[in-house]
Formats: C-alpha cells, sequence, structure tokens
C-alpha cells in the first residue's frame, strides 16, 4: 500500500492517479487526519506538494521522523523540502518564482537510480529552495536544474528515501511515469 499525505494541494489527486497506476492500494488523507492503522501498513509514504513551507505542517515533519529507516519515503516539492528540513536543511525563498514553468534538469551524481548526466524536462511550482550547502548522512543531491544549478534531487538509497522538488505528475514533466517507476522499484 501506498499512503499519501496531502498537504492541501490542488495537484495532490494527479499524484494519486499517477501512484495507482503502479499500486492498486493507494490512500491519500489530510495531513491533520491522518489514519495510523492504514499509514502503519503502508510499504510506501508520499509527503505532497502544498502551499507554505515545511515547518508549517509539524504533524508532517513528526511522521517523517517516525518512520524513516521503516518505510520507503518519497517527498514532492512541498514533500521533498519536508525531508530536507528535517534532514537540517535550511529552506529559503529563491529569487525567482517558479510557478508552472518548465525546465530542464540533469542528473549530477553517479550514484542516482537514473543515469548519469540523463536531462528531462519537469514541472516546477515552487517559491521556496535549498540552501546549500547540504550534508546529510546517506543523502545524495541527484539532480539539478541545468540552468540555475539548485537542487531538484534528492535520494538516500540506504534509507530508501527520495525527493523531487519538481512535479513528476504536471504536464509540464515529460516521462513523468519514470521517475516514480523507477523509485517504487529502487
Amino acid at each position: 500500500m501506498i499512503y499519501i499525505i496531502d498537504h492541501k494541494d490542488s495537484f495532490t489527486n494527479n499524484i494519486v492517479h499517477q501512484f495507482s497506476k503502479f499500486d492498486e492500494h493507494v490512500e491519500c488523507q489530510n495531513f491533520n487526519k491522518i489514519d495510523y492503522k492504514k499509514l502503519n501498513k503502508a510499504k510506501v509514504i508520499v509527503f505532497s506538494p502544498g502551499p507554505g513551507s515545511p515547518k508549517d505542517y509539524p504533524l508532517s515533519l513528526n511522521i517523517y521522523k517516525r518512520y524513516k529507516k521503516k518505510k520507503k519515503i518519497i517527498g514532492i516539492c512541498l514533500g521533498f523540502q519536508q525531508i530536507l528540513f528535517n534532514e537540517k536543511g535550511e529552506i529559503v525563498k529563491q529569487n525567482k518564482i517558479y510557478h508552472g514553468y518548465q525546465s530542464t534538469i540533469r542528473v549530477t551524481n553517479k550514484k542516482s537510480i537514473f543515469n548519469n548526466h540523463a536531462v528531462f524536462k519537469v514541472g516546477r511550482y515552487h517559491s521556496l529552495k535549498l540552501k546549500e550547502p547540504f550534508f546529510a548522512k546517506n543523502f545524495e543531491i541527484t539532480m539539478r536544474c541545468k540552468n540555475s544549478n539548485i537542487a531538484m534531487a534528492i535520494e538516500n538509497k540506504i534509507d530508501q528515501i527520495y525527493g523531487f522538488q519538481f512535479h513528476p505528475e504536471s504536464f509540464l514533466t515529460e516521462n513523468g511515469n519514470l521517475f516514480i517507476k523507477k523509485i517504487l522499484s529502487a
């Protein structure tokens, strides 16, 4: 089962549909109405996009801490930022806001589950970013924006934690299902 935590984002239903292509049991619950029986049964937890910043969602931050190393965790946009925030990363406003932008990103780390130097076009909807440098045990920044060099994906294969700053479910993301399929099968 995949358990999606909804941070009241308009994209969450698209994310549910996308993950449903890979698992017939996908549950989605609002971030402040968590069903812990279902969450405990899930093999994968997905932190959805949403408005605001990671610190606005203390319950989600606590869920991450509780299930890290116990379940595969995937963060998308705000969810990506929540993972980084929990790992002592600093999340800051960026100079340019990317809402509805298509950007080219590249795989920059040969430890990635994706082919090193691969290039993708992705949909971006964010005004916050990771301030670097960022160092956390077992975490690698694996994708960056080709133009700005902003961190766009992280992987922690040991603890089974993955995150995207972009939206794999967006129509602006080419081959978005590939990202989800690779992570679910990693």
